[in-house]
């Protein structure tokens, strides 16, 4: 694929980790070929992370990932050194970069125990190596760079490129379940968060997925599906709705005729559909004063009648009867303790990459709260999960146990 075919949130995501002044910045700048990081031999140049989508040979499309200093002083520095901790959570292949010449510290040992501990592919760059008059023989996660004269950056890339060969699956986010020929009709509302002249990225790609699969994509709003329907000479083999409007749609479609969502199919395609599916359960059980965390990937102006904190709770309420305490985050913030939580309500997550959804539903998991996203949880509400899942059959069997 290339740059302009891959979404920031499909690209493998690479971060460049270590201490002040190892250089990592440089490193980056060698990598990537270009000036991405500000250089400097004032320890801390690098504050807050640097993020940027690019092509690199050859690892084709990639987001590389610059941190601050993991030994940052001062109350500032321990907020920083928490960002760089959280890039982790988004990191496919970590690049831990160290002074050659001063030596692995505690810091970046307790890092390797980190990336271990996330099963994260990685490589120790030993910079400087230009300044070294002996070198140690090294184990194969490892190798000498320099980036003030070049020396093995091209191998390094390499290392990261058959990393990157490793990661990469044909995962698809609807393709598979289509046969070539099918026509899928896509219910896409436009409100009043829909950016102006364009549509929002899980539409974006669900149609690309569908045009890839050699199938015909109708698209229209929720107001004019039942003319679509009828307009069409035979069922649609699919129907894929916005959540928003999955109780209407529901009502207009045929039973016939397989209706699924957009949030669901990125259950799949970005998170863990089976372990959301689970979590739909603990909507009936809250109760009272229970906990609930509405959690969203993306950072967007919310609006008067925004689904995260007004459409949400009340389904949940009309649903349960019961009036939880909600807390709300957006963005990159998320609670690295979620054991005061009775449910994690989560976004689609169609802005985060796999890496960093996936690591949100394990925080979940291990700390014993139920999580579910919002497409799972409103066809619940609605009683229409089981019928939303026909396409996933052996998940709608999870809904029998």
């Amino acid at each position: 694929m290339s740059l302009n075919d891959t979404a920031s949130a499909d690209r493998i995501h690479i971060g460049f980790y270590g201490m002040r002044n190892a250089g990592k910045s440089s490193v980056v700048n060698r990598v990537t070929g270009q000036e991405l990081s500000v250089v400097s031999d004032v320890k801390g140049t690098t504050t807050d992370p640097v993020k940027k989508a690019m092509e690199l040979l050859p690892l084709g499309p990639v987001v590389i990932i610059d941190t601050p200093g993991l030994d940052d002083e001062g109350e500032l520095g321990e907020k920083r050194i928490q960002r760089a901790r959280r890039m982790l959570a988004q990191t496919d292949i970590a690049v831990l970069v160290v002074d050659a010449g001063v030596g692995l510290s505690a810091l970046d040992r307790e890092l390797l125990d980190l990336f271990r501990a996330k099963k994260l592919p990685f490589v120790v760059a030993w910079n400087k190596a230009d300044t070294l008059t002996d070198r140690p023989a090294l184990d194969e996660a490892s190798i000498y760079v320099s980036a003030a004269t070049g020396e093995n950056i091209h191998a390094l890339k390499e290392k990261l490129g058959a990393f990157a060969k490793s990661l990469q699956t044909d995962k698809k986010v609807l393709a598979d379940k289509l046969d070539p020929g099918s026509v899928v009709v896509l219910v896409m509302p436009i409100d009043e968060a829909a950016p102006k002249g364009r549509v929002i990225l899980p539409q974006q790609q669900v149609l690309r997925d569908v045009l890839d699969a050699r199938c015909t994509a109708v698209c229209c709003q929720d107001t004019e599906l039942a003319d679509t329907l009828a307009a069409l000479k035979e069922a649609p083999a699919l129907v894929v709705t916005d959540s928003q409007v999955f109780g209407k749609v529901a009502k207009l479609v045929p039973t016939c005729v397989p209706l699924t969502s957009f949030s669901i199919l990125f259950a799949r395609y970005r998170g863990d559909l089976a372990e959301l599916v689970r979590g739909a359960a603990k909507l009936e059980q809250l109760r009272d004063g229970d906990r609930v965390l509405i959690s969203e990937g993306c950072s967007h102006h919310r609006q008067c009648n925004d689904i995260g904190t007004v459409k949400m709770p009340g389904w949940i309420e009309g649903f349960t009867g019961v009036k939880p305490i909600y807390s709300f985050t957006s963005g990159g913030e998320y609670p690295d303790d979620l054991t005061q939580y009775a449910l994690v309500v989560h976004c689609g997550g169609c802005v985060l990459n796999p890496a960093e959804m996936q690591s949100r539903i394990r925080k979940a998991v291990e700390a014993g709260v139920p999580i579910v996203n919002y497409g799972i949880a409103i066809a619940h509400m609605h009683g229409i999960l089981r019928r939303s899942l026909e396409i996933f059959p052996e998940i709608r069997s999870l809904l029998d146990d």
